[in-house]
């Protein structure tokens, strides 16, 4: 399936670019998200007319991003769970978890930017969790999950 880029995906393509990629991720997350247009002759020149607008668009996002990067550089967010005797969760923090803390700060994000990709926390401690603002704003936001009595 031919799709035309209508913003920048991580690890596919830049705006405007035409890619080739497998029917179902085209059919069940670019188009439905807005991230992409079918590679006809007609979204072609719907694209051109729209393509100054879109870069825009996007130029805004990417400031906005980097606006929220900076706000939040060198945040933590403390997370109570319970816990075992050796510091083992009973279950595990994830980025719905992380999200949901954030929720009565200054800082909110959402569970899709967060990205862990070792996996769950599951030991009490202090750790480094990447924030993915924008496909070229990443930064980090430290989490402190500690032990609650239960």
């Amino acid at each position: 399936m031919e799709l035309i880029l209508l913003e920048k995906v991580t690890n596919l393509g830049d705006l405007g670019d035409v890619v080739k990629v497998k029917s179902g991720y085209g059919r069940n997350y670019l188009l439905p998200k807005g991230k992409a247009l079918t590679a006809t002759a007609g979204n072609k020149e719907v694209f051109e007319v729209r393509k100054a607008e879109l870069m825009k668009k996007y130029a805004e996002t990417l400031t906005a991003a980097k606006m929220r990067a900076a706000a939040l550089a060198g945040k933590h967010v403390t997370i109570k769970a319970l816990a075992a005797e050796e510091g083992k969760l009973y279950g595990s923090v994830g980025p719905a978890e992380v999200a949901r803390a954030t929720t009565n700060t200054a800082f909110v994000l959402e569970k899709s930017e967060i990205d862990m990709p070792e996996g769950a926390i599951r030991v009490v401690g202090t750790y480094t969790v990447a924030v993915r603002l924008h496909s070229e704003v990443e930064t980090t936001l430290i989490v402190v999950v500690e032990e609650t009595k239960g």
